[in-house]
């Protein structure tokens, strides 16, 4: 078997594999999540993809604001949400699509006092980091994204490295990729239980089963429900709702350039980014959960009109649509990646939260390598350890 290596576009070495048969990993969720790692891991393994739903990505994939942010979430998030930066570059000419990422300027903004301590600690908090938010004065904010109202930032922050997303392409062009490394994609196939067997495990599926040494568990909010039916201790995964909406803006009552940036209240209490005729709007929930097709909460639509009506300069009164994800974190808010020893080959792929997109590229490449148990590129620069389900009991 070759040595393993990551997705890094022209110049990697890579070996062909046959039709899948006997697997040697089940991936078990076809998200963003699912899908990286398995296409990482087909670089060298027969790979099978199950999810449950008629269609790949209907929950979280599907529904972000698919936007990537450097600087955004904990230190180790943000390493891997760097090391993707250059990998949708990578990845987006491997595997022959459009670009992945379109220029889009984040600008961080405080309207109060609290606001004005935040983005200090922002700042503070993310200083000497690669491409990390630099301070701009309000009036910079305001003709940085002319929507805001005049004088209503009194601090403000922009991250310039930051990107739009093509989530839907990304998750393609993974899937397309999976396959032409000869990885099988099963969808409407909902894993029943899963039991341990020697040195394999089984997988129950609506049209039998399939064996593997190896299983991935990147079900998303669906996680913990999946490590219950195979007998592994549930990592304490709590789903949270968040909420969306589109309020129709026609274009000519944008000023010019507005539509150049999104907008965060630096304590996330809301959100606005410019959308083809209209705002996508959030109030940042997190409303806990069970795992479920998520609903807008016509109360959270409405406080994200509100919230975004008193900062910018065009009318925010309808809704175009709205939807709501799940947006799935253990207590400490990283993501879980690997296996406990006691429960050799199931390996956990979860707990991403908000940068589930964002930090794709990375995080599919690292969990690769743990499940395999070759080197963390040498690109991702954070320890595969501080993931690792071990560290919550």
């Amino acid at each position: 078997m070759t040595e393993r290596v990551p997705s890094c576009g022209p110049g990697c070495h890579r070996i062909t594999v046959g039709p899948v048969g006997s697997p040697d990993v089940v991936v078990i969720g076809g998200g963003i999540a699912g899908a990286s790692v398995a296409f990482e891991l087909a670089a060298d393994r027969r790979v099978l993809l199950l999810e449950g739903e008629s269609a790949l990505a209907t929950h979280s994939t599907a529904r972000s604001a698919a936007t990537y942010i450097p600087g955004h979430g904990p230190a180790p998030v943000r390493a891997l949400v760097a090391a993707s930066g250059p990998r949708f570059a990578a990845l987006a000419a491997e595997l022959d699509t459009s670009p992945l990422l379109t220029p889009n300027t984040v600008v961080w903004a405080g309207f109060d006092g609290a606001g004005e301590r935040g983005v200090t600690a922002l700042l503070a908090e993310r200083e000497g980091e690669p491409l990390a938010p630099e301070r701009v004065d309000p009036d910079a904010a305001q003709s940085i994204c002319p929507l805001l109202r005049p004088g209503v930032v009194r601090a403000a922050a922009v991250t310039s490295a930051s990107a739009d997303v093509d989530a839907a392409g990304l998750h393609a062009a993974y899937v397309r990729g999976l396959r032409r490394r000869g990885g099988e994609v099963r969808s409407g196939a909902r894993v029943g239980s899963l039991e341990r067997r020697g040195t394999t495990w089984r997988v129950d599926v609506p049209d039998g089963h399939v064996e593997a040494p190896d299983v991935v568990d990147a079900a998303g909010a669906w996680a913990d429900v999946v490590a219950q039916a195979a007998g592994v201790d549930p990592i304490g995964l709590v789903p949270l709702r968040r909420t969306a909406a589109i309020v129709p803006v026609a274009d000519e009552a944008v000023p010019a350039g507005g539509r150049r940036s999104m907008v965060i209240e630096v304590g996330e209490s809301f959100y606005f980014k410019s959308e083809p005729g209209g705002l996508l709007v959030s109030p940042g929930d997190e409303t806990p959960s069970p795992p479920c097709d998520a609903r807008p909460d016509e109360l959270d639509v409405a406080l994200a009109l509100e919230r975004v009506a008193a900062v910018v300069t065009v009318p925010v009164r309808s809704v175009r649509t709205a939807w709501a994800g799940l947006r799935s974190f253990v207590g400490d808010r990283l993501p879980v990646v690997g296996a406990r020893p006691e429960h050799p080959g199931f390996h956990f792929l979860a707990g991403q939260g908000g940068s589930g997109i964002e930090s794709a590229p990375a995080l599919g490449a690292l969990a690769a390598a743990v499940v395999t148990g070759a080197p963390v590129p040498a690109d991702i620069e954070v320890d595969p350890r501080v993931f690792s389900p071990t560290r919550l009991g």
